[in-house]
């Protein structure tokens, strides 16, 4: 009898310890995770810890300051544009971040994947074997009362643009740092925003999406999770701007140029301001040959953009890319632009990347489908918005204010994204330029550029959720 309980007893211990290992190997990912708490699919604590975690474009940018513009020095500033938000308690963190981010280089595996690009040239390759950020170029403080955070960068053009997405990243993660993402929650969302286009896709609206998120991402394994999910169930997504997603998941790295290079030329001696759009233009073509030939157009305002985008540039450039003013006004003047050039709109890319939601790039593709080729950049709501968290992400920016000694200025079609710290400066540049913004030019303004101008406003033909009357 005794033996025969002991026996039982062991049956018991044995299906005891069967039963705990079921549930160790069916335990599924909690459904709630702190965005950054070593639990992330980096597996431990730094925020960036490969140097291809930015956009695209910054490394074709370096390339062109190697070959074209190695001695340009040029100084950077970080800005919060969220009204009320005091970033102050952060700079220790981010402090601690820039020193491990200036202690990385690339690795093989990186330098490999640059070599297999046909726009990168193999001396670039080399210099970027022995590059790493030098911490001396940027510092992070605050002022006396610990309410406003700095961060600003100097030095040569080629080593200090790098930090501009980093640091935007690093903000941003720490932000969020104690934000609870609801992964089921931030899924669901998603694949119903995955539905709404590959409906529109089946309705024969032809366009395509790239990820631009990771400066404003919720987390970086957000990011990961998200571009990975598109490419597996949404065929109208191409790729993303984030070198390191795009090597990672083997789709394609989507970049060009930023306001940057804009800036960069305004603080030339040998280029004077009024031909600094042009002599862009005429270098980027020069240096990629044809390739990575998305304009961006809004620098000085899209009127003064397409008063230099001549039949050369129109034809050299696959296309141009939004970033300011209204979307529509500016997609009705491309196609009136390309239509006075003679050129087929059909043939040329309108890129739009301001301010995206789905819904929003859903409506300007179903307004301009067949009429040019349609691409979108979707950043914070893809990177962010989507995941539906209480906090809500920054609007922030690091520009550039300075290029060899000389005020430098972006204008654009918006209000609110200008930053130079001199007055004078900005009012100079507007009137060698004969700025004005396409949003407060009249119809008859544009007509007198552009005869077939259609006048049609987003508000037109889109209504926001929730602002219905």
């Amino acid at each position: 009898m005794a033996i025969t309980k002991a026996k039982q007893i062991k049956k018991n211990d044995i299906k005891k310890q069967k039963q705990a290992k079921k549930v160790v190997t069916t335990t599924k990912k909690p459904t709630k995770l702190k965005v950054h708490d070593g639990a992330d699919f980096y597996a431990h604590k730094h925020i960036i810890n490969y140097l291809t975690e930015t956009d695209l474009y910054k490394f074709t940018q370096q390339q062109f300051y190697v070959h074209r513009r190695p001695n340009d020095r040029a100084k950077w500033e970080f800005k919060c544009r969220t009204k009320g938000v005091n970033l102050a308690p952060l700079c220790k963190r981010i402090n601690e971040e820039l020193d491990w981010l200036c202690s990385l280089k690339f690795q093989q595996w990186e330098l490999d994947w640059f070599k297999k690009q046909d726009y990168f040239s193999h001396d670039y390759v080399e210099f970027l074997e022995d590059f790493q950020l030098k911490r001396r170029h940027i510092k992070c403080y605050t002022d006396k009362k610990n309410t406003t955070l700095f961060v600003e960068a100097e030095g040569s053009q080629k080593n200090v643009s790098p930090f501009e997405i980093y640091v935007l990243h690093i903000v941003q993660a720490l932000w969020m740092a104690d934000e609870e993402l609801d992964w089921e929650k931030a899924k669901t969302n998603l694949d119903n925003e995955i539905m709404k286009v590959n409906a529109a896709t089946r309705a024969g609206i032809i366009f395509t999406i790239s990820d631009f998120s990771v400066r404003r991402t919720i987390s970086s394994d957000w990011e990961d999770y998200m571009v990975g999910r598109m490419l597996a169930m949404c065929p109208a997504f191409v790729g993303t701007s984030n070198v390191y997603l795009a090597i990672k998941h083997n789709c394609k790295a989507i970049g060009t140029f930023a306001h940057e290079l804009d800036a960069t030329y305004q603080g030339l001696d040998s280029v004077p301001v009024a031909n600094a759009q042009k002599q862009k233009l005429t270098d980027w073509a020069d240096e990629y040959d044809g390739k990575l030939g998305i304009a961006l157009s809004d620098n000085y305002g899209f009127k003064s953009f397409l008063e230099d985008f001549g039949l050369k540039f129109a034809k050299l450039f696959d296309g141009c890319r939004h970033d300011s003013g209204d979307p529509i006004r500016w997609g009705e003047m491309l196609i009136a632009h390309y239509k006075k050039l003679g050129i087929d709109p059909r043939s040329k890319v309108a890129c739009w990347s301001d301010s995206l939601d789905i819904d929003k790039a859903l409506a300007i593709a179903k307004h301009f489908n067949g009429r040019i080729k349609i691409a979108f950049g979707i950043g914070t709501y893809l990177g962010a918005t989507v995941c539906g968290t209480k906090k809500k992400p920054l609007s922030m920016v690091m520009k550039v204010v300075e290029v060899n000694g000389k005020p430098v200025v972006k204008l654009s079609d918006s209000t609110g994204k200008t930053m130079c710290h001199d007055e004078g400066y900005i009012n100079y540049v507007k009137s060698v330029y004969n700025y004005k913004s396409i949003d407060d030019m009249t119809t008859e303004e544009i007509r007198a550029m552009l005869p077939t101008f259609v006048d049609v406003w987003l508000k037109d033909i889109y209504t926001p959720v929730g602002e219905a009357a």
